[in-house]
């Protein structure tokens, strides 16, 4: 039997298509916007999912968390240079936003192994606010292995 989640949660949402993660970055303007690209059945990658639903309810009022398996949508693969089995990226009206992790230079995504919960809502945060202020990077004290 299959467990019903109560409807205030604000978990991320898997898409399944290029148009949906189209729309979903497209149609934002007042969040940030934060895309998992990756293979779901990846061991890294299901840990980031899991941070990244530990996080959802606390950062629901700034971000929208998303969902993609790079197998199921290969739209991206190219555009993105997604070749690693779990990529993180973020959006803010329709615009990339680059990320300075630990002064290692500007990235567009992040490719990583694990983070601790409160670094990872930390980053939301501190890109939104860069974000909303109209910046295209944030630096970041938080370190992850980047590509």
């Amino acid at each position: 039997m299959q467990k019903t989640l109560p409807q205030s949660m604000n978990l991320p949402i898997q898409l399944h298509s290029g148009s949906q993660v189209d729309d979903a970055i497209m149609a934002e303007q007042d969040k940030l916007v934060v895309v998992r690209f990756g293979l779901g059945s990846n061991s890294s990658c299901a840990s980031t999912d899991e941070l990244l639903c530990s996080i959802a309810e606390d950062v629901a009022g700034i971000a929208t968390i998303n969902l993609v398996d790079t197998l199921e949508v290969p739209d991206f693969n190219k555009m993105y240079e997604l070749k690693e089995s779990c990529t993180l990226m973020f959006f803010y009206r329709n615009k990339e936003i680059s990320i300075d992790v630990g002064g290692t230079g500007l990235y567009r995504r992040i490719d990583w192994t694990c983070v601790e919960r409160q670094d990872m809502a930390e980053l939301v945060e501190s890109v939104y606010r860069a974000a909303r202020k109209g910046r295209s990077s944030v630096a970041s004290s938080v370190v992850f292995k980047v590509s």
